[in-house]
């Protein structure tokens, strides 16, 4: 399986997720990451919330992803006026999200580890406002 393919089918899996609660609705944007505009790689929402989500899923106990795919992440969400998050599976974990504000930036990218995404980060039932 090609790391593309593998990428969607993470992306499918938390498409799922969104539509197995009964109460949010999902999509995943074709082409995202190969057209020349910004966009996201799965749009969520419900009633109340609205979400453009980069999706990320890793063997390695960091990624980094370029500023550039922040930025534009952040600019689709601000002209399609939704809320841009980061959603990451590390080897193993649970999908964490994580939101702008939490982001650890270098020179040229965003790093997220383990250890920080579970210290700034929300499990998926937080993101929708489930809480157990």
């Amino acid at each position: 399986m090609s790391l593309k393919s593998k990428g969607i089918s993470y992306e499918r899996e938390l498409i799922h997720m969104f539509w197995k609660t009964g109460e949010w609705a999902a999509m995943r944007v074709a082409g995202s990451g190969s057209i020349k505009y910004p966009s996201a790689d799965i749009l969520a929402g419900n009633a109340l919330r609205k979400l453009a989500i980069e999706c990320k899923s890793v063997k390695n106990e960091s990624v980094y992803i370029p500023k550039e795919d922040i930025e534009q992440l952040q600019e689709f969400a601000k002209i399609y006026g939704v809320e841009p998050w980061l959603a990451v599976r590390f080897h193993d974990t649970q999908w964490h999200f994580i939101s702008m504000d939490n982001l650890q930036f270098t020179k040229n990218s965003v790093v997220i580890t383990t250890d920080n995404i579970k210290t700034k980060g929300l499990l998926f039932n937080e993101v929708i406002g489930k809480f157990e």
